[in-house]
């Protein structure tokens, strides 16, 4: 069937939703990366196994209206809370149900399906306070959803469900009621910033290619986020494809573009699957191809995968993977609005980016000004790992305090410990530390301190972490992903490394510290493109909140988190020691050496540090310094 005109896809949207009305309850698993590693696909066939068996009437996609009433069993894409995976939505009540197996699944059948009761243990609970509907639980409750309030409420593999619940309506206005100016104004006035990290105002762009007077250009989407601990992309499209879509075409009216392009890496393979058929419906019903909507207007939608470069991230290099040759930046200008994909005027934004786009055209550029601040309106999407209670994905208005992130929404630090830092970015960005709790996280208050929000990653770091080990994490990363072509990014990031290689190893000396700032300097202001200019970020934020833990590394010899292996010293505590010889036994070098029921010894010279005499000792008389 192909919806060709304004009237059809309106009478389609109504139709859609009565097939969901008749729907009495809805059980959406939540199948994004996460859940499915838990196991979520395994509940959802079982789910529909004993719904068959009970002779409960179960409708699994949105097919042709009936007048019985029936359960819909979907496929949702990611609800955020990933710490308590697999997760479990029932509606119309709005339960969430955590951490579900396999065991529990006839019980939800039974009791939560059939008889309308809530099983305790599946639901949130904390401090005796019981959270059976989702917006209640405080991890979503000091939230605001915009971009991801689908996200594991909808059919992540359904047009009609999205089409019902108002998408592609945004297309529509842009197709009858907005020329590609109104487009760019609505934009422009909205103030949307690019998401992708540097926060470029999206309408200077789009109007940027749409001044350009080549008749071919492209609308490119950028889905390569490879920062590590940074999932933000991956779940929109996994979740919401025909948002991310959705907004892609309304950039293409805008532009003047006929043909986009999805890269998305290859270690995403659902979001590929989902994009996949997302982009095959469509093109089902009319929603990508020629004539769309039965205006003059064609558009088509393309992915290309990557091979899972950081540096593809870039916008130059991006283009040149899509043309099938290896992603290289190149100097600027001419810059990609201008000469891009094939050399033509190329729109390039992220996922999240182009995720925004159908709601601000829907509900207008006041209504999105509304949340965030002044210069950085809307929300941001973070993905919140590391050392935190509460990790996943998160979506908050700008502006909000990172405080407000890390213990209201986290949870706080994992197993009781202190808060030390965040790494905010990636490897592109920094730490911000206990004197920034009280820093709103946009744009322009996190570069007065340094730090940028990337694409979205924070990843918390509690007192136990060792800050020089984090660089040289971070320097390691970047170091293996610079694609080699300009010098200070190529050999300037070898040389941090090294430098920070010999610091952890108890090797580096006080000039060092000066090395690094002049590298670092160096390379930020020469290399040739955002994965070199950045580099150092994490290497200048964590010399400047914790010199004296490099120093204590170069001085001492002494790693303070006690993390830095060739630092780390192991000792016998000869007063508690029995000489029962259990340590010497399993040493693997042979270090310990001692006689029977008399104290032992370790040399130093020879001990590895790895530590299997310390878990074989049963008097606690090994210690580690």
């Amino acid at each position: 069937m192909i919806i060709n005109s304004r009237e059809m896809l309106r009478q389609e949207r109504q139709r859609f939703l009565n097939m969901l009305a008749g729907q009495k309850k809805k059980i959406y698993v939540c199948a994004g990366t996460g859940c499915v590693a838990g196991g979520s696909l395994e509940i959802y066939e079982r789910l529909k196994e004993l719904l068959e068996e009970k002779r409960v009437p179960c409708e699994l996609e949105l097919t042709f209206e009936r007048e019985e009433e029936r359960v819909g069993l979907k496929q949702s894409g990611c609800n955020g809370f990933c710490e308590m995976g697999p997760l479990l939505r029932i509606e119309p009540s709005e339960l969430l149900y955590l951490r579900v197996s396999l065991d529990d699944c006839e019980e939800i059948v039974e009791r939560s399906i059939i008889r309308d009761e809530i099983i305790d243990r599946l639901i949130y609970q904390k401090d005796d306070i019981r959270y059976p509907k989702q917006n209640e639980i405080p991890f979503y409750s000091h939230q605001k959803r915009v971009v991801l309030e689908d996200c594991g409420q909808i059919d992540a593999e359904s047009v009609e469900e999205y089409i019902a619940y108002g998408g592609y309506e945004a297309l529509e206005k842009c197709l009858f009621d907005l020329s590609g100016d109104d487009i760019i104004k609505t934009i422009y006035d909205a103030s949307l910033r690019g998401r992708g990290g540097g926060g470029f105002p999206a309408g200077r762009k789009w109007s940027q290619v749409r001044l350009q007077k080549e008749e071919i250009k492209y609308v490119v989407c950028n889905g390569d986020e490879g920062d590590p601990g940074a999932f933000m992309d991956r779940s929109i499209m996994e979740g919401d494809p025909h948002k991310m879509l959705e907004g892609m075409i309304i950039a293409g009216i805008a532009s003047g573009a006929k043909e986009g392009y999805v890269y998305v890496r290859a270690e995403y393979p659902l979001a590929v699957k989902r994009l996949r058929k997302a982009i095959e419906e469509a093109r089902r019903i009319g929603i990508l191809g020629t004539d769309i909507l039965g205006t003059d207007f064609s558009f088509d939608i393309k992915i290309v995968r990557g091979a899972g470069a950081f540096v593809c991230g870039e916008g130059s290099a991006l283009t040149v993977s899509i043309e099938g040759d290896r992603g290289m930046p190149r100097v600027k200008p001419p810059r990609t609005v201008e000469q891009g994909l094939y050399g033509k005027p190329t729109l390039l934004n992220n996922v999240e980016t182009f995720a925004n786009v159908p709601m601000i055209i829907r509900n207008g550029a006041d209504w999105y000004r509304s949340y965030g601040t002044e210069k950085s309106p809307g929300t941001k999407a973070f993905a919140l790992t590391g050392n935190i209670v509460n990790t996943g994905l998160i979506e908050v208005p700008m502006g909000t305090e990172l405080k407000k992130i890390i213990f209201d929404i986290g949870g706080g630090v994992r197993d009781g410990k202190a808060f030390k830092a965040v790494q905010i970015g990636g490897p592109s960005g920094g730490c911000l530390t206990s004197e920034h709790l009280d820093l709103p996280l946009d744009f322009d208050s996190l570069k007065k301190v340094g730090a940028m929000i990337g694409s979205g990653g924070l990843v918390v770091m509690d007192e136990d972490t060792c800050m020089v080990e984090v660089a040289r994490f971070f320097m390691n990363f970047t170091q293996n992903e610079s694609c080699g072509k300009c010098v200070p990014c190529r050999e300037g990031t070898r040389r941090m490394l090294e430098i920070l290689e010999r610091i952890v190893q108890g090797k580096g000396r006080m000039e060092d510290l000066d090395l690094l700032e002049e590298l670092a300097t160096t390379i930020t202001a020469t290399a040739l493109c955002g994965l070199g200019k950045t580099a150092a970020g994490p290497v200048v934020s964590t010399l400047k909140y914790f010199r004296e833990e490099y120093e204590a590394h170069i001085l001492e010899k002494r790693c303070p988190a006690k993390v830095c292996q060739a630092l780390k010293t192991i000792y016998i505590e000869a007063e508690l020691c029995k000489g029962c010889t259990k340590c010497a036994r399993v040493c693997p070098v042979e270090a310990i050496r001692g006689k029977v029921k008399e104290p032992f010894v370790i040399d130093q010279e020879a001990c590895i540090k790895c530590g299997a005499c310390i878990d074989s000792c049963n008097f606690g008389a090994i210690k580690e310094a």
